[in-house]
């Protein structure tokens, strides 16, 4: 079994199109840990505000078959196959870290690099697996988080419920 982090993301239909993603997941890996849900403006475009998680999940097949499995996924939730990077997601699904693995496999490159850019992948990893350090580097995530928090862009928390329950507002905005 190997540990994923998945950062998970919606601005169309967000509470929704989160939910309905983690219940797959859930369904089809099990899930270990789900961080607080945040809130942050686009990125690189005009449109609506994003909801961003991150989660925790044990998987016994490779990384290619995952990023096909979640990319497979994302269709179905209705992302466009030709959608520019910077578009509007009913549901935005990255493997931000898979095991300890750091490097290019299966044409991903790994740990994605947006956990150092982006205050709304770097909270979540930060509140869902503080001491955890970042693949190749020997800094753990909530020391990460401090050094981006001063000056990034703004997140915060929200309330959020799935499956019954509330998420946890623990985050660190």
């Amino acid at each position: 079994m190997t540990r994923v982090l998945l950062g998970v993301g919606s601005n169309i239909d967000r509470e929704a199109n989160i939910c309905t993603g983690l219940d797959t997941l859930q369904s089809e890996f099990g899930l270990t840990r789900v961080s607080s849900v945040y809130e942050s403006a686009a990125l690189g475009f005009d449109g609506p505000a994003f909801f961003n998680l991150a989660v925790e999940m044990d998987v016994d097949i490779g990384l290619g078959a995952l990023a096909r499995y979640l990319r497979q996924m994302e269709y179905r939730m209705g992302r466009p196959r030709d959608a520019s990077r910077f578009s509007s997601r009913t549901l935005d699904l990255d493997i931000l870290c898979f095991g300890d693995y750091c490097g290019t496999l299966d044409g991903i490159e790994l740990p994605r690099a947006e956990i150092l850019e982006n205050a709304y992948v770097l909270a979540p990893l930060a509140e869902l697996a503080p001491e955890m350090p970042l693949p190749g580097s020997d800094e753990n995530f909530a020391a990460l988080w401090q050094r981006l928090s001063a000056g990034m862009q703004v997140v915060k928390v929200v309330n959020f419920e799935w499956a019954g329950r509330s998420l946890p507002q623990s985050g660190l905005d």
